[in-house]
């Protein structure tokens, strides 16, 4: 299934543009990314599928007539007698038929993501920012001045993360204002607004704490990076 467009080149040029402006007034370094998803998430929807497969044992423990008497009207002939293995071969085949039902119905994206806990999304966005932002911003720039903005669609969720001087001088909680306004553009899908919002935000406190130098130089791109 091919990925969704969320910006057009009209957008992307508008957020290059905010970026370039953004730095004019500052010495720091503004990276943008939008992903269009943290993690595949494989481990959550092999749990569900497991969880799933013990619940169905648990309802062949607790109320065998309902699988066995199913398995002699559709495959075993009239007269017949339990044996162990006939039962262990019952119970295992009602697990596997729950988990591959369960990891199937999983294959539809929202599906997975809507069963995905709240606290896992963030734990997986929160690390592939910080992955992208060592890769993209971290000490790639002379003060230590980069800046990265990251957006996750699928998850519903934005980080920013700080290099060394910058992360010394403004408080996390502001960060998470600016985040607050980006994502109420994004929640209206409004995805290049949200981001514009942000780099002016994140210029407006970089300019605070590091105004531009006369000999500054541009040391990371300005366009917005999709992955």
């Amino acid at each position: 299934m091919p990925s969704p467009i969320y910006l057009s080149e009209e957008d992307h040029a508008r957020i290059t543009a905010a970026v370039g402006e953004a730095e004019m007034r500052s010495s720091g370094e503004i990276v943008t990314v939008l992903a269009e998803r943290s993690d595949g998430y494989t481990d959550v929807a092999l749990a569900w599928s497991a969880v799933v497969a013990f619940l169905a044992l648990a309802a062949l423990v607790f109320a065998p007539g309902f699988y066995m008497g199913l398995y002699d009207r559709l495959l075993a002939s009239w007269g017949h007698e339990w044996t162990p293995r006939m039962i262990i071969g019952l119970a295992g085949g009602v697990a596997a038929i729950k988990f591959g039902a369960m990891l199937a119905l999983q294959l539809w994206q929202p599906l997975r993501f809507w069963l995905v806990p709240g606290p896992v999304k963030t734990m997986r966005v929160h690390t592939h920012a910080l992955r992208a932002f060592r890769i993209g911003a971290e000490q790639r720039t002379t003060g230590r001045t980069g800046v990265l903005i990251y957006l996750s669609m699928r998850e519903h969720r934005a980080e920013i993360v700080a290099d060394k001087a910058i992360a010394a001088k403004v408080d996390p909680e502001i960060w998470g204002h600016v985040m607050a306004a980006m994502l109420a553009h994004v929640g209206d899908e409004r995805v290049a607004d949200g981001m514009v919002v942000a780099v002016g935000k994140v210029g407006d406190i970089l300019s605070e704490h590091f105004p531009r130098a006369d000999d500054d130089v541009n040391e990371l791109p300005d366009r917005i990076i999709e992955v």
